[in-house]
């Protein structure tokens, strides 16, 4: 019996094995990688063994996934220059979704369960019991992601009309496990929070005094 294998036939185990590679990745970017080289060895088994449904399917994912691993590294790129500047969250608007403010409108109250944060785009807001003003170009809410309860400590109200973009912590955490960069930008921009909150504490209580 004849048990040798084409070159052809190899290629296609290849593809299988560097398939079987991608389920073993926890970041994405080593996984679409795996992934592409997988796509390429199909298609070119796909070619020469006539398989043309393998052929077809990974004619289509070999697109998909170099366009996914583009996005990944502008991202990477786009968290390392983030992590090195002032820790403003502009790099991060094509992640998130756009919503319209109302002069009035509390987008949330203190002691709610907390699932996204914002970032000011346009307009006035208010976070009520410390009467802070809040303009554009500030994140808010990102401290109910570690909060152990999961509610806001503050109320969050649009004093003139405006726009948020906002982003649910799932998404968040989906690129803390992605890209350990982001983790560190994100713990930086909690601590630049913290720090901020206890300043202004302590202002208020050396006022009182």
């Amino acid at each position: 019996m004849d048990i040798g294998v084409t070159w052809s036939e190899a290629l296609g185990y290849l593809g299988a094995l560097m398939t079987l590679g991608t389920y073993s990745m926890k970041r994405m970017i080593p996984l679409r990688a795996i992934g592409i080289c997988a796509n390429c060895a199909f298609i070119a088994y796909g070619t020469f063994a006539h398989a043309y449904p393998q052929l077809v399917l990974h004619s289509v994912l070999l697109p998909l996934n170099a366009f996914r691993l583009r996005e990944m590294m502008k991202l990477v790129s786009s968290v390392r220059t983030a992590s090195q500047s002032d820790l403003n969250m502009d790099w991060l608007k094509p992640f998130m979704i756009s919503r319209t403010c109302r002069a009035g409108e509390l987008i949330f109250r203190k002691d709610d369960l907390a699932s996204e944060m914002f970032y000011t785009i346009s307009g006035r807001y208010r976070l009520t019991e410390i009467e802070l003003e809040i303009g554009p170009g500030q994140v808010i809410g990102e401290l109910g992601l570690i909060a152990p309860d999961s509610k806001r400590t503050l109320t969050f109200e649009c004093v003139e009309d405006g726009e948020l973009i906002r982003m649910n912590y799932s998404g968040v955490k989906q690129l803390y496990f992605q890209n350990p960069q982001f983790g560190f930008y994100f713990l930086q921009l909690i601590s630049r929070r913290l720090f901020q909150n206890m300043a202004r504490l302590e202002e208020r209580l050396a006022k009182v005094a």
